[in-house]
């Protein structure tokens, strides 16, 4: 099989434990892309923190982003974006906030979240150290339901950051008997992102596909999170970290070396030096578009 996309995944996959980008990895992207390959990133972050992944490693492919949500190569020119309504975001809210939860609204310009201090201090140093960068507004405030009363916002994401497992699969349930416009997608059990109904990683790659005329089967998908598992079983090539989870394992037609071993690097090397460069096989008729 011939590949002609590569979508990787960012925490977990792409940067290692500390944060950081091996210079193997920046390496690698580049040898894929001098082939003719397309590369994106797919993740829950917002697009101006993917954003700033994709420069350090040279990407210029549109990015799926806000759980594919938000696609786009520029902030100001999405090629695809679809919003949590003012209405369902501000119930939503409120549903929320009955419960020990951080609350962050995920917007392509800003960030709003409650100030609530959770009691688990693991979780609550996650909340803001997703690599935003310094020019992306994040403010907090005391009661969400009383700022977007005033100020309405429309994100195409919202994240939720729970205290007890149970809460979260109560908040879950009450939330899809509420309404059938939004999604939940579980990345851990005290971590639920809310996006637009049909909005996935995998809708977004899908788009991003259709747009560049390329098939699934024609994509290589290499990722860690449970997120990533419709997309590793859907392409033509799921790769899963060493440090991703048994379940991401399993769903992987290979496993690669974990974050912190070159895993993003040793995979593109070991697969994609046995792939002549695109340009080559068009002029051999072997790809005709």
């Amino acid at each position: 099989m011939i590949y002609r996309l590569l979508a990787l995944n960012i925490d977990g996959t792409l940067l290692q434990s500390n944060g950081k980008i091996q210079k193997s990895t920046k390496e690698a992207i580049e040898y894929v892309g001098q082939k003719g390959i397309y590369v994106t990133l797919m993740t829950s972050r917002s697009f101006p923190s993917a954003r700033k992944v994709a420069r350090a490693l040279k990407i210029k492919t549109p990015l799926i982003t806000h759980q594919g949500a938000y696609i786009s190569s520029v902030l100001e020119k999405p090629i695809y974006v679809k919003r949590i309504t003012e209405e369902i975001t501000y119930d939503t809210v409120r549903l929320l906030e009955t419960v020990p939860c951080q609350i962050r609204l995920v917007h392509e310009q800003f960030s709003l979240a409650n100030k609530l201090k959770l009691h688990n201090n693991l979780l609550a140093k996650t909340v803001f150290t997703s690599g935003d960068p310094v020019f992306y507004s994040q403010q907090f405030v005391p009661s969400l339901s009383e700022y977007l009363h005033d100020q309405p916002v429309t994100p195409p994401k919202i994240e939720v950051y729970f205290e007890t497992e149970s809460d979260l699969k109560d908040a879950k349930i009450a939330l899809e008997k509420m309404y059938t416009e939004i999604d939940m997608i579980e990345l851990d059990s005290l971590r639920l992102d809310i996006v637009p109904a049909g909005v996935s990683k995998l809708s977004g790659l899908t788009y991003l596909g259709q747009q560049l005329g390329i098939s699934k089967k024609e994509m290589v998908v290499i990722g860690e999170g449970m997120d990533d598992i419709p997309l590793i079983e859907e392409v033509g090539l799921g790769v899963a970290m060493w440090n991703a989870r048994y379940e991401v394992k399993r769903a992987a037609d290979w496993v690669t070396r974990s974050q912190n071993e070159n895993g993003v690097a040793y995979m593109v090397k070991e697969h994609f030096r046995k792939q002549q460069p695109i340009e080559f096989l068009r002029k051999m008729n072997i790809i005709k578009k």
